[in-house]
């Protein structure tokens, strides 16, 4: 099943802790993990808004290192976290024990099918989680519906039109000789675990019609990853040109949805 190769990937590849070479769960190991996430998507922070949160009952699904988790207990809310991963709740149990923190609950869970009742939580949060299970559309689903009436889903799913995908496909067709593939094979073979998939801005609204929710905005904000910060000044002033043309709220990879449950 392809949900058990990507339960595999994510058991040996926890998000963003290769960035580090500290020892594991140290308090270095998650400084340094922290330190790097937010310094190349610094828009976590104005997307989350994690201080606003404090006395409300959140859910974060797919909570990885614990990096963004962490952010909501330090700010008072009364966390939930849950990740497909039992080393993904290992870090955050680790993390949470290291600066004596406690959330209300961490624990091992599918975002297809979540073990809450309906109308619970005042907000469900995911950073780039949703498109990496098979059934991205349940799990949207599932999102919404334990998120209460008047409460908000605060989604990052992967954008398809964006530079960093284009500059993939032609690493893909090209350096790597496969050619002709299509940007979602790309996606689905060559970008983190099997089966990622993105999306357009049409495809999500036509998807999120069929819900009780409203769109409060959506957006593909360009960040260092798409302006390609770890390559050549030459595909640095390319992919500059073209976020230009595209515009920097619609050619970034990582597509941000907040949405209010009616």
């Amino acid at each position: 099943m392809i949900k058990e190769q990507v339960k595999a990937y994510w058991e040996a590849n926890v998000c963003e802790t290769d960035t580090t070479k500290s020892p594991k769960y140290t308090k270095d190991y998650f400084e340094e993990t922290e330190q790097y996430r937010y310094s190349v998507t610094p828009d976590v922070f104005q997307f989350a808004q994690f201080t606003r949160w404090h006395g409300k009952k959140v859910l974060e699904i797919g909570i990885g290192a614990g990096t963004d988790f962490i952010q909501w207990v330090r700010a008072g809310a009364e966390a939930y976290g849950i990740d497909l991963t039992e080393e993904a709740v290992e870090h955050t149990k680790k993390r949470l024990e290291l600066y004596g923190l406690k959330a209300r609950e961490v624990r091992v869970g599918d975002a297809e099918n979540l073990p809450y009742a309906n109308n619970t939580f005042d907000l469900v949060y995911s950073w780039g989680v949703l498109h990496h299970t098979p059934d991205t559309e349940k799990a949207i689903g599932e999102a919404i519906r334990v998120a209460k009436p008047g409460g908000r889903i605060k989604l990052m799913l992967y954008h398809r039109w964006s530079v960093l995908m284009l500059f993939k496909w032609l690493q893909v067709n090209f350096l790597k000789g496969k050619f002709p593939k299509s940007i979602s094979w790309c996606l689905y073979h060559e970008c983190e675990s099997v089966g990622t998939k993105a999306f357009t801005f049409s495809e999500l609204r036509q998807l999120l019609s069929q819900y009780p929710v409203q769109i409060l905005e959506m957006k593909a904000q360009v960040n260092n990853y798409d302006l390609l910060w770890r390559y050549p000044l030459l595909f640095r002033a390319l992919a500059y040109i073209l976020v230009c043309l595209m515009g920097f709220n619609r050619a970034g990879f990582f597509m941000t949805i907040d949405l209010g449950k009616v």
